[in-house]
């Protein structure tokens, strides 16, 4: 009896507890990260930001100012010279990558797509190189060949499965290179500089891509100078300067109609050209 009392006390002495919300884990967090080619050349410095999972990230700037290297920094190709990377909440260091149950593991969730596709693309025949990286990241083999006439099909090459991806036109490059990283559906996809070569109806098309991404929860970060993709698919814009360094951060209506900022960071040449883009409202969905 006297253990039932007890009990009975202790409940109604202990307080109401609310459970605590859902700790939200970054997909990156980049710490005072600099880095340099050969420890002489600087391209990026003292470089903080934090991505979450589902955000549309641009990061904008002129030619020359460490965009594509933080891209690589967050796809562990380079690993900075000071500071520190995260994803998904572990070191994103170059002894990390070196067991390689974690780098497989890293690779499947993480997607780059080169600027110059010829660097991406090596393969005899687009339908190898579709299936190159899934193979090589140990998925089985029917799955693979499943995700690869699907990643044919969303991309619209499949005519294209049996020629030379060094034949193709830029635009069809440009396809085959985000089919070779759409079969391992990443939760992360890495552009850089995706509208390089393309003409207006292949633009208009990777725009309908990368919302498409969107749409379905993945975490875009497009590297670009070109202010309407930025304009098309940002939630969010981070803005470098020619000092390597992060200018701004902010969403996309502010940054764009901010005149002085573009011009400090040599972007007010492409001004007008987002003042005159009309964005089709289907795609705007």
């Amino acid at each position: 009896m006297e253990h039932i009392i007890h009990n009975e006390t202790n409940n109604k002495a202990a307080p109401n507890r609310v459970p605590s919300p859902p700790v939200i884990q970054p997909v990156f967090e980049v710490k005072q990260v600099s880095f340099a080619y050969d420890g002489k050349q600087l391209a990026l410095e003292n470089i903080d930001m934090v991505v979450q999972a589902g955000e549309c990230l641009a990061i904008l700037g002129a030619n020359g100012c460490g965009k594509s290297t933080l891209l690589k920094l967050l796809d562990g190709l380079y690993f900075p010279i000071s500071g520190s990377v995260t994803a998904f909440g572990q070191p994103l260091t170059e002894a990390a990558l070196r067991n390689d149950e974690a780098n497989f593991a890293f690779r499947r969730r993480v997607g780059l797509v080169f600027q110059d596709t010829d660097v991406q693309l090596f393969s005899p025949s687009v339908l190898d190189e579709v299936a190159f990286a899934p193979l090589q990241l140990g998925i089985p083999r029917e799955e693979v060949t499943r995700r690869v006439e699907s990643a044919l099909e969303m991309l619209r090459i499949e005519k294209l499965r049996d020629r030379a991806p060094h034949r193709l036109s830029g635009g069809e490059k440009r396809r085959v290179a985000l089919a070779s990283v759409l079969t391992l559906n990443p939760d992360v996809w890495l552009l850089d500089e995706p509208t390089t070569g393309l003409d207006p109806r292949s633009q208009s098309w990777l725009v309908e891509f990368i919302l498409q991404q969107r749409q379905v929860g993945k975490t875009v970060i497009t590297a670009t100078h070109d202010l309407v993709i930025a304009e098309q698919v940002a939630t969010k814009i981070v803005v470098f300067n020619e000092d390597h360094r992060i200018e701004a951060a902010g969403q996309p209506q502010e940054i764009l109609k901010n005149h002085d900022l573009l011009h400090r960071c040599n972007l007010s040449h492409y001004h007008n050209e987002v003042n005159a883009v009309h964005v089709d409202p289907v795609l705007a969905k």
